[in-house]
């Protein structure tokens, strides 16, 4: 494509084009990085430059760009039945399939499976049967639902006010007043740091008196991510899922895990809350579930709260949730590829025998003097920026920092997540190699010392 016809697409884009979570004025100024293609770790934008990607597209990913057998089950399944609505008793294989293979993957008792179109839909779609479960039981009181400071469980009407991010919360008027809110455990920024036992038993205790306040019989559940990855990759310490597990369990409100990001081998083991033998109420699932080739997500739900939906109406009253993409059967087949690609294709036992390189590197970057925090598990880090180690003090928003951060970073060829409390976001593909990650950290140090050299950020850091 000639240089005149990539500006023509600019101008279209800063013209036409809404783009997700950004300022308009700001997009409008800046324009896009448009991207024609990419390889395994590896993407190339329209101007020819090669990047590494070391975020997964937006931690979803996972198994690479290019892999053949994707686009190959893809393009017969488009072939043979493009289409098939979950509406009026119809279905297809493919959505069957993946629906059994989520079930035996995911943990003991999630029985159900409900797909939807991404991940937000998938916290909305929990967030309505929630509702309609307590209506069903008897219990409509309980309606008033808790999530997590610094918590991301998408963008849709429901689900942003649960998202505790101002961003998503500004102009939109949220959160709503059944949405709740209690301290992330964020080690690196807590009093509490280094004593990991304290930090658990203070969540838990902050979830304990955030339902005392509001009224044990007027909460209806409790929704974490496993790791917050939009907050910053706040990493609790080992033992604090499990814990509130337990306690949602004797306070008789649900448990609800938000896998979108950390699902499919992000931590290592398939899902999160394999590590701490954790089974939740509800999951919602996204991202790697199609590793980002195609739009699909999934709420996985316990047989409880299915026989309670089941039996709280007559058999001829339908429940009154859907969606004309749930279930597509495209999008299943691509799922039950990557699940297999994931398996029996290796990837996921590659993501974790890299895991090892990633800490390493991760490691290395400890001491540059302007990173404060290094914090991660399996393939989902996060490096935190400070300009004084000793008070962890953030550098001042004037020097608008991550946004030069995530143009440095483009310029020596690596992408990542630069987020606005200069966080830097890491989720590399599962299928990276050894060589790789070590060209990731690389080029990650190359930005840090290349910034380190400007005036105002060498007298800034102390």
């Amino acid at each position: 494509m000639t240089l005149q016809s990539n500006r023509s697409l600019l101008d279209i884009d800063r013209d036409h084009l809404i783009h997700p979570v950004t300022s308009f004025r700001g997009h409008e100024a800046h324009g896009a990085l448009l991207l024609e293609s990419g390889k395994g770790m590896w993407l190339k934008d329209m101007d020819g430059k090669e990047l590494l990607d070391a975020f997964a597209g937006l931690w979803c990913v996972n198994v690479g760009y290019g892999q053949d057998s994707i686009a190959e089950v893809a393009a017969e399944q488009m072939r043979r039945l493009p289409y098939a609505t979950g509406y009026f008793h119809f279905g297809s294989e493919p959505a069957v399939r993946l629906a059994q293979k989520l079930v035996d993957l995911s943990p003991e008792g999630l029985d159900h499976v409900y797909f939807t179109l991404g991940g937000s839909d998938a916290v909305d779609s929990a967030i309505r049967y929630i509702t309609h479960y307590f209506n069903a039981i008897g219990k409509p009181a309980k309606k008033q639902c808790i999530a997590l400071e610094r918590g991301y469980h998408g963008s849709s009407t429901t689900g942003a006010g649960l998202t505790a991010l101002a961003n998503f919360h500004r102009g939109f008027d949220l959160p709503l007043r059944w949405q709740h809110h209690i301290p992330s455990p964020y080690p690196y920024r807590s009093d509490l740091e280094g004593d990991n036992a304290a930090i658990v038993a203070r969540s838990v205790q902050q979830l304990r008196d955030k339902v005392a306040e509001l009224g044990a019989d007027k909460v209806a559940a409790f929704f974490c991510e496993p790791i917050q990855g939009s907050g910053g990759v706040i990493v609790p310490p080992v033992g604090w899922l499990k814990a509130m597990r337990d306690a949602c369990t004797e306070l008789d409100i649900l448990f609800v895990t938000d896998e979108v990001i950390t699902g499919f081998g992000r931590t290592g083991p398939m899902f999160a809350c394999e590590a701490e033998d954790v089974t939740p109420d509800l999951m919602t699932l996204a991202k790697g579930l199609t590793a980002g080739y195609v739009p699909m997500g999934a709420v996985l739900m316990s047989d409880t709260i299915y026989q309670g939906i089941a039996n709280g109406a007559a058999p001829e009253v339908v429940i009154g949730h859907g969606a004309t993409y749930s279930g597509h059967p495209v999008s299943a087949a691509v799922g039950l590829e990557v699940l297999r690609l994931y398996t029996d294709g290796g990837i996921l036992a590659n993501g974790q025998k890299v895991a090892a390189r990633f800490d390493a590197g991760m490691a290395g970057l400890k001491n540059h003097p302007m990173v404060g925090d290094t914090r991660g598990r399996g393939l989902l880090g996060a490096i935190e920026l400070v300009s004084d180690k000793s008070s962890k003090a953030r550098f001042d928003p004037a020097l608008k920092l991550a946004d030069r951060l995530f143009t440095k970073a483009y310029e020596n060829g690596v992408i990542f997540r630069a987020f606005a409390d200069n966080i830097i976001g890491l989720a590399p593909a599962l299928c990276a190699s050894d060589g790789e990650m070590d060209e990731i950290f690389a080029r990650i140090a190359k930005t840090l010392d290349d910034l380190l050299e400007e005036a105002d950020i060498r007298a800034a850091v102390r």
